[in-house]
């Protein structure tokens, strides 16, 4: 079995650097004695979080930047120069950047839905491919680690174009992890899979439904993502799920996909609509230009955020600590989407028995 380096021995490169999971991300490496190469559309913001990361007190030169589309596999492989330049290389490349819609699919236009397939998922197949070439190349070891969503495995109406996109990852993410073994080269793929985050994810994303978006409760700080993905450097795993709430839905659909269904079809739309807040415009988001500031957090976003204090202990300690509650509440879950179905048979057995006669 591969070992992996100490966070603090470590060069990381993040994608989606300047804004939400990427920036905790980096702040918490940065912190813990990691050298980042940081990657971004916005120069500006790129300049400033190096200099912010940089001045630390007693912190050596850490981060360096490169601004780049991860649409554009030209100005990808453009930042593993920067890395070698800078560090010799990299040991850990995390895919981070992403952006979503809200709106029916019958009502997105096709070209955005492209161009989100182009950020969510080819930036990351770009990513990935690029990172495991340089990592053959040197003939060392490393981590890719691959940000999905609760909804690589349960897709959400409202946001379809995103759900299948994270879909699109985490299948991707799983054959790569396979072919890589296959050639014997040491680099481990991990899929991190977070519910819902408190970033500017509403304020990047493209809207267009008649009224502002939200997301559903409860949401979960990003650092608690950031920790996940900088575990996930050092032990890596298949997948890790961030939040319980991610790993309900995960084990609900997988056991009760049509009861899952149904609840999601039922309360879902409700839960990312605000009925009080009429949309005065159609708004892009990030979708085809970059964010213009450093910000972790959603301003103004409604509903319960958990504490970043209740954050203690390791990613697999946490893990193994909200596995026992998932599991009664799925299998609580279970048996009454069995009840249900029991009695939707009972109700409907005389109509289906007249009808074959």
């Amino acid at each position: 079995m591969a070992s992996y380096k100490p966070v603090e021995r470590q060069i990381i490169v993040i994608t989606g650097a300047t804004s939400g999971i990427g920036l905790a991300t980096a702040r918490m490496a940065a912190k813990r004695g990691a050298r980042l190469v940081l990657v971004a559309r916005n120069q500006e913001a790129l300049a400033k979080l190096a200099d912010e990361l940089n001045a630390a007190p007693g912190r050596r030169r850490c981060a360096v930047w490169a601004a780049a589309d991860v649409a554009d596999p030209a100005q990808l492989r453009e930042v593993v120069g920067v890395a070698v330049e800078a560090f010799g290389g990299f040991d850990t490349w995390v895919n981070d950047a992403g952006v979503s819609i809200f709106g029916k699919l019958c009502e997105t236009d096709i070209r955005d839905q492209r161009r989100l397939f182009e950020t969510n998922y080819w930036g990351v197949v770009y990513g990935s491919l690029i990172a495991a070439d340089h990592l053959r190349a040197r003939q060392r070891g490393g981590v890719i680690i691959n940000l999905g969503s609760e909804v690589s495995d349960v897709p959400l109406p409202l946001q379809g174009a995103y759900s299948a996109s994270k879909h699109a990852v985490a299948a991707f993410s799983a054959a790569l992890r396979m072919e890589l073994a296959d050639d014997g080269l040491p680099v481990a793929v991990s899929v991190i899979k977070p519910a819902g985050v408190d970033t500017p994810f509403l304020e990047h994303a493209k809207n267009v439904m008649d009224v502002e978006a939200r997301l559903p409760d409860p949401l979960y700080p990003p650092e608690l993502v950031a920790e996940a993905i900088l575990d996930a450097a050092v032990d890596p795993q298949r997948e890790v799920h961030v939040g319980a709430a991610s790993k309900l839905a995960s084990m609900s659909a997988r056991m009760a996909p049509g009861f899952t269904e149904k609840l999601l079809r039922t309360f879902m739309p409700r839960m990312q609509r605000r009925e009080d807040r009429p949309l005065r415009e159609t708004h892009d988001g990030t979708l085809y230009r970059s964010g213009s500031k450093l910000d972790e957090h959603q301003p103004g976003q409604p509903g319960t955020v958990m504490p970043t204090g209740a954050i203690v202990g390791s990613t697999r300690a946490r893990r193994m600590a909200v596995g026992a509650g998932v599991i009664a509440a799925v299998g609580a879950g279970l048996v009454m989407a069995r009840s249900m179905t029991t009695r939707d048979r009972a109700a409907k057995a005389p109509t289906l028995a007249a009808a074959r006669f």
